[in-house]
């Protein structure tokens, strides 16, 4: 199971993680926290060290309720940031999550290899177009509604279920015109109650009937911190845990804020599997 970045094949045989870099002054664990280039690069320097294969960089919040940003500002958040980061590590795979497919054009053409889109195209029509015609690795994720709606929208039968169907249709569209490189994320905490989160959690494997590869986002979020009577701060361990037991279940990538707990959790589990 490989993806294609920017000519570079990347084997999801073992594992990976993709380390986080919010751009957005309000996300809800590193909002604002890197103010100035020297800033980022050291973050950045970091999760490469630490062991992160990809680094996903967002200009757009998508915490429930999340402020809307205008398409020019998301453009003017990270364009920059891409160059700069290029600049200094020209070897980097860089994710860009964004569900606008005029942000892809730009930031394809400045260099990005990945796109991680957490409405799966539908917020924006011409998004599978534009994947298609860069042809680039496209991170669908499930969700309902819009950040800033998507918590009225958790009404589910049987939510699996209707995930996977909701997959299978984005899957069969994506196909048809010639997207190769799909990695399928389930959406922790979008359009989902703490239980419904947890549900998904523990059907998880099921989702490898899809055949591609599987990814994980639960890192500090509120399904952990919640469930602790904690916060986002003091869920590094919960994440640790949870990050586990979807690698059990066959994810093969986990998108975190911290990418030396998540690639321990690779290494052991690796360990643990070795024939």
């Amino acid at each position: 199971m490989t993806i294609n970045c920017n000519g570079q094949l990347i084997d999801l045989a073992t594992p990976k993680v993709m380390g986080i870099l919010n751009l957005t002054p309000n996300s809800f664990f590193d909002g604002g926290k890197y103010k100035s280039d020297e800033e980022i690069l050291l973050k950045v320097e970091k999760m490469l060290t630490d062991g992160a294969t990809f680094i996903d960089i967002g200009a757009y919040s998508s915490k429930p309720n999340a402020e809307f940003v205008s398409e020019a500002e998301e453009l003017q958040r990270i364009l920059p940031i891409i160059q700069l980061i290029l600049k200094h590590f020209p070897e980097i795979i860089l994710s860009i999550d964004t569900f606008r497919s005029e942000v892809v054009k730009a930031c394809i053409q400045n260099g990005a290899a990945i796109i991680n889109d957490i409405s799966a195209g539908n917020l924006d029509d011409k998004m599978l177009e534009t994947i298609a015609k860069y042809n680039v690795p496209y991170i669908m994720m499930h969700m309902r509604g819009t950040p800033q709606t998507m918590q009225t929208f958790t009404n589910y039968e049987n939510i699996v279920k209707e995930i996977l169907f909701y997959f299978s249709e984005k899957i069969a569209q994506a196909r048809s015109l010639g997207i190769n490189d799909l990695i399928v994320d389930p959406g922790f905490g979008f359009a989902k109650t703490l239980e419904q989160n947890y549900e998904v959690l523990q059907k998880m494997e099921l989702f490898q009937m899809l055949e591609l590869p599987l990814l994980a986002g639960v890192s500090r979020k509120s399904m952990i911190y919640k469930t602790l009577e904690s916060s986002a701060d003091e869920a590094l361990n919960g994440t640790t845990v949870l990050n586990t037991i979807a690698l059990t279940k066959g994810v093969k990538i986990l998108r975190v804020h911290d990418v030396k707990e998540a690639v321990e959790c690779v290494r052991l589990f690796d360990k643990m599997n070795a024939k």
